[in-house]
């Protein structure tokens, strides 16, 4: 239904949910007592996306992991399902749940960086419709910057400041807003 109707899905991959019960009884379902599971998502997730794929029904997907040792394999199957119809079709979204620190951001900007993806990236969204919520994503901003600084300072991106000003605000913000309302 989602390519149907032309919508970008998004998959949430790790968490284990609501494991208070007692918390959960005195406040209520997902209220963010969740925890990261270890699952072999690599072959259910690439089975799913061939038969989508197969299927020519596989539209704009975003894959979450909150759990950071999934980053490697995420942005591996990111590849495997890119046809040219836009660009970073499948992209690795940034699970913010427990990965809105400053190692995790690390960790997940350096897989996206390895797959070949970074400048298609679209960056840090987060479905908390919290004012407060706004912190983090300057908190990201702050460290994507920092990561492109290192890039260029080890010669893997070339100093040449109107490149590199449009690369952060591509992935900060152009690089999303293109991706989910495509024109």
């Amino acid at each position: 239904m989602d390519y149907a109707t032309g919508w970008t899905q998004q998959f949430h991959c790790g968490a284990i949910h609501d494991k208070s019960n007692l918390i959960s009884r005195s406040v209520g379902r997902k209220y963010g007592f969740d925890s990261i599971g270890v699952f072999n998502t690599a072959k259910a997730m690439g089975h799913f996306m061939d038969y989508l794929s197969s299927e020519n029904k596989l539209t704009r997907t975003i894959l979450y992991s909150i759990n950071p040792s999934s980053n490697d394999m995420i942005a591996a199957m990111l590849g495997n399902f890119q046809d040219g119809s836009c660009q970073g079709k499948i992209q690795f979204g940034l699970g913010w749940w427990l990965n809105n620190q400053y190692d995790a951001i690390l960790r997940h900007l350096n897989a996206i960086s390895v797959d070949g993806n970074f400048s298609h990236f679209i960056g840090f969204m987060t479905d908390c419709h919290s004012l407060l919520s706004f912190s983090r994503h300057e908190f990201f901003r702050r460290i994507l910057c920092n990561v492109v600084g290192n890039f260029v300072e080890r010669g893997l991106l070339p100093y040449n400041e109107p490149l590199l000003a449009r690369l952060v605000e591509d992935i900060s913000y152009n690089n999303v807003k293109r991706y989910i309302s495509p024109t």
